[in-house]
Order: structure tokens, then C-alpha cells, then sequence
């Protein structure tokens, strides 16, 4: 692979990773009612999932699993129901007044992390991307030092998407327009987590 092939890879795996998904909507939705270390760690969660898929890629596994279509089943219907179990807190919020709706805000540091560690584990986006760098780019029988490589170069691209999400969706000005109409956005994330389960439900892993 050339440098500008590589550069390519790199630009285009980031421009995947920030497109509206259920893990950027999940690290949006912790920054924003309970600020950026629970963003970050969110995002730190969704890091280690996607890190995780790409080292069993690595390793073969889910080439296994796309082989056995009733592990990739079980894994997108546990992913749909729990964005649905998403989409039913986020609406419970919606509907409680001020006073009442904070879980987010007081949920502790690992309790984000696994949210967004849950949410990308379960996700079959991710089995099937690093699938395919581990099919395509990085070849079976490719030398190990170029694979590692692979996984470290894209693993740092995902870190600063996700990452680099949970700051900016904490910055002031937005958790001030969050707080302003915290009714409107947790009924927004509501919708967007259920249409993102549906999604799921409905998608073809072929």
C-alpha cells in the first residue's frame, strides 16, 4: 500500500467513524447532559469496542462470525434492544420534569465508558468495516508487522473521532442550548436512538 493509499484509508475510515451513527449519538448525548469527562469517557468506551472488533478482525474472527450468521444475528438484535432500551430512557427524560431528569449527570465514570463500549460492541457496522480492511487491505497472510500496523494507524483515527466528539459536544455553548431545552433534545435522542435500533433490525449483514 502507498502513502497516498494509505492517507486515503485513514481519511476515509475518520469520515465513517464521524457519520451520524448510534455511536456518535451516544457520545453526543452523555457530553451534552453530563459534560466533557463523561463525553470523553464515552467515547473512550466506543474507542475500546471498535479497538476490540479490530483486534478479533485481526485475528480472524470475524470472518467466522460473518460465516456463521446466527452469531452476527444474535449480536445485532442485542444491539437493537439495547438503542431501544436507549430510546426508552432518553424518552422517560423527555417526559420528567427538571428536577427529575438527570441519570445521565449522575451516572459514575465507568457507567459511561460501558455505555459507549456496549453500544459499539453490539454494533454490526463495526464487525463488518474492520471485516473488510482484514479481507481487503490487510489481506489473510499479509505480514504481521503490516496488520499491526493497520489496526494501530485506524485505532488512532477512531480515538480522535470519538474522543474529539465527546469535547466537542461539551463545550459550553452547547451543554447552555442542551440545558436551555434539555426536553427537546432527550425527545431528539429518543427518536434518533429508536430509528437507529429499527435500522439495525431491518439491516442486511451480507
Amino acid at each position: 500500500m502507498t502513502g497516498v493509499e494509505l492517507l486515503l484509508l485513514l481519511i476515509g475510515w475518520g469520515v465513517a467513524g464521524a457519520s451520524p451513527g448510534p455511536a456518535t449519538l451516544t457520545i453526543a448525548s452523555s457530553a451534552m447532559a453530563a459534560g466533557r469527562r463523561a463525553g470523553v469517557l464515552t467515547g473512550t468506551g466506543v474507542w475500546a469496542g471498535s479497538a476490540l472488533w479490530g483486534i478479533a478482525a485481526m485475528a480472524g474472527m470475524s470472518a467466522l462470525m460473518l460465516s456463521n450468521a446466527w452469531i452476527a444475528e444474535v449480536l445485532r438484535y442485542l444491539g437493537a434492544a439495547y438503542l431501544i432500551f436507549l430510546a426508552a430512557k432518553s424518552m422517560r427524560a423527555a417526559l420528567s420534569p427538571v428536577a427529575d431528569a438527570a441519570p445521565l449527570a449522575a451516572a459514575t465514570g465507568p457507567a459511561h465508558f460501558r455505555r459507549g463500549f456496549v453500544v459499539h460492541l453490539t454494533n454490526p457496522k463495526a464487525i463488518l468495516s474492520w471485516g473488510a480492511i482484514f479481507a481487503i487491505v490487510v489481506p489473510p497472510g499479509a505480514p504481521l508487522g503490516v496488520a499491526l500496523s493497520a489496526l494501530a494507524a485506524l485505532s488512532t483515527v477512531s480515538a480522535i473521532v470519538f474522543l474529539g466528539y465527546g469535547a466537542l459536544f461539551s463545550s459550553p455553548g452547547i451543554i447552555r442550548r442542551y440545558g436551555a431545552a434539555r426536553r427537546w433534545f432527550d425527545g431528539c435522542f429518543a427518536l434518533l436512538f429508536g430509528a437507529a435500533g429499527l435500522k439495525i433490525l431491518t439491516a442486511r449483514l451480507a
